[in-house]
């Protein structure tokens, strides 16, 4: 049977690696063209990357929490006669084909460590009546490590309501299940169906398939079958037998996590959904790097507590005859104390939307010369216009913001000075004189800030500009942008007072030549006709390329967009 191999695909232009964030598949699913196989963070948004083939996986090559290079062999697949022509007769091949492979495993197993030991058809069976059904519709999503707990427990994978997005399964779900289960997961007297098997009571486990076995070419899976290390069984058998000063899991069904989280959790075997925390988002709660570290340590004191309470006493020491060689290393400790890092020191990986984040940032300061020019416009005929038009912008559905009066301000600049709405090209020593007006809005997210880019402003009015604004920010921070909907923009926009304050320094949006940071719209004392009042004023903050861009273009520019906000009527001619 045919196996091909699938490569990490160009998921965004300029993209050259991705994180692995969540597999959809395992090991012996079903899978069919275009059905999602993984989740991969880019530098750039979250995306899920399809299968090219009809058939079963065979082999996953990249563990969740990888950083894998765009071309890199990431999952393969059994194509063939054999899984084709429906789903049934797929989840037959792939039933018998895994099953042959265990019995394989056990066997080799079996010679390995005892040469006189039975292989007959007696641990075949066995391991076929442990083995993963398929479900109904042949797509189970859960990770490779919910489905190694559910074959332990003996837990029908297909028949676990996932508690996760999209019906996702968790380890949580699968224990769920097999402690709440029917009499088929439970185990009966009779001995028909497949019984609970503790960690601790569990059989060896069986080797994975080499690659010459699985068709691989000589690369090794970076994702190891079930059983191929203890640290699974040694995590279950630890909750069961925990220490009597050991914390008590919290045992969640939902808990949100980072990738980077996740990864520490699985590296010292703790379950995240058991570690306590007071912290939440969105109504669900939230486990740091901290929290697991500070509850895998609990766990390791409470076992030592354990092993202390049965320890002899330990023999009488004369304290005088201590102090010397106590006041000798002292300085040392201290030192060494010094340079560790401390207790509550959390480490962050620096990739991703972040990484990008900060190159960009750099390559932007670095390159472009930044000259900030701040002004505050006088903005009463704007909240005023703005008030009188929401009845009708919500009779259609809309939110209406100062956003869209905003940008259509900008726009109205830009047409009058140009050089605002450009790029510099050093190689070929031209600056290019951008004739669409595409302007990317900054949007703060979990994940760091993105900039999505409204296309063609100066052909939209108000209100279609304030919903497509909506949509690009709430699709922002559910990371399901497009890479293409963050690419083309000709000018920035960042709006922090939304958050508070009224001026700051923006960092221009590389390869752009200029940036328009908003503060929030307050009142602020103004002096009119020679008086001090309160009126509700805008604060702009305008960082230019000074390579491009003259201090008083800059500030004609502003002045401007002053114009068009303070006289709204204005903007009919945009």
């Amino acid at each position: 049977m045919p196996v091909k191999e699938f490569k990490l695909p160009d998921v965004g232009e300029g993209v050259a690696e991705g994180e692995l964030v969540t597999w959809l598949v395992a090991p012996g699913d079903r899978v069919e063209e275009d059905q999602p196989v993984a989740e991969v963070e880019t530098d750039k948004a979250l995306v899920e990357v399809p299968s090219r083939y009809d058939g079963v996986v065979e082999e996953l090559f990249a563990e969740e929490g990888d950083i894998v290079p765009v071309g890199d062999v990431i999952i393969s697949f059994r194509v063939g006669e054999d899984v084709e022509g429906g789903e049934a007769g797929g989840g037959e091949a792939a039933d018998s084909a895994t099953a042959e492979r265990d019995a394989d495993a056990a066997e080799t197993e079996a010679d390995a460590t005892d040469p006189d030991a039975d292989t007959g058809d007696a641990d075949v069976e066995a391991d076929t009546d442990a083995g993963e059904p398929e479900t109904p519709s042949g797509r189970t999503f859960a990770p490779p490590s919910a489905r190694r707990l559910a074959r332990e427990l003996g837990v029908d994978i297909g028949a676990v309501d996932g508690s996760g997005p999209g019906g996702r399964i968790s380890e949580a779900d699968v224990r769920a299940r097999a402690e709440g289960g029917d009499g088929d997961e439970a185990g009966d007297s009779d001995g028909d169906g497949p019984a609970v098997v503790s960690s601790s009571d569990a059989p060896e486990p069986k080797p994975a398939p080499t690659p010459t076995d699985s068709g691989s070419g000589g690369r090794t899976s970076a994702v190891k079958k079930r059983g191929a290390d203890g640290a699974d069984s040694v995590a279950e058998s630890g909750a069961a037998d925990a220490p009597s000063d050991a914390p008590e899991p919290a045992g969640r069904e939902t808990t949100l996590a980072t990738p980077a989280t996740r990864k520490v959790a699985r590296d010292l075997g703790v379950d995240v959904d058991d570690v306590p925390t007071d912290e939440t988002r969105d109504g669900e709660a939230f486990v740091t790097g901290e929290d697991v570290r500070a509850y895998a340590e609990a766990l390791e004191l409470g076992a030592e507590a354990d092993v202390d309470d049965s320890a002899p006493e330990p023999k009488s020491v004369d304290a005088s005859s201590t102090s010397a060689s106590a006041e000798a290393g002292g300085a040392a400790t201290s030192a060494a104390e010094a340079d560790a890092p401390g207790a509550t020191d959390e480490t962050v990986p620096y990739r991703g939307v972040r990484r990008t984040i900060g190159k960009q940032m750099e390559r932007s300061k670095y390159t472009a010369p930044h000259v900030t020019h701040h002004d505050t416009a006088e903005v009463d005929a704007l909240v005023e216009a703005r008030e009188a038009l929401k009845p009708r912008a919500e009779e259609r559905g809309v939110t209406l913001t100062y956003m869209p009066f905003v940008m259509k301000a900008i726009v109205a600049g830009l047409q009058e000075y140009p050089y605002l709405n450009s790029e510099l090209r050093e190689d070929d020593e031209e600056i290019v004189l951008k004739g669409d007006y595409n302007l990317g809005i900054a949007v703060a997210t979990d994940a760091g800030l993105m900039v999505p880019v409204v296309e063609d402003v100066d052909e939209k009015g108000l209100f279609e500009l304030a919903a497509e604004v909506r949509d690009l920010a709430s699709r922002a921070r559910e990371r399901k942008l497009k890479p293409a909907e963050m690419k083309g923009g000709t000018f920035s926009i960042t709006n922090f007072g939304a958050i508070g304050g009224e001026y700051a320094t923006p960092i221009i949006n590389y390869p752009e030549t200029a940036i328009l940071g908003l503060g929030a719209i307050e009142e602020r004392p103004v002096v009119r006709d020679g008086e001090v009042v309160a009126a509700p004023t805008l604060p702009l903050s305008l960082s230019i390329d000074h390579r491009v861009i003259d201090g008083a273009v800059a500030a004609e520019f502003a002045n401007t967009v002053m114009e068009h906000l303070e006289h709204p009527l204005l903007l009919l001619t945009q």
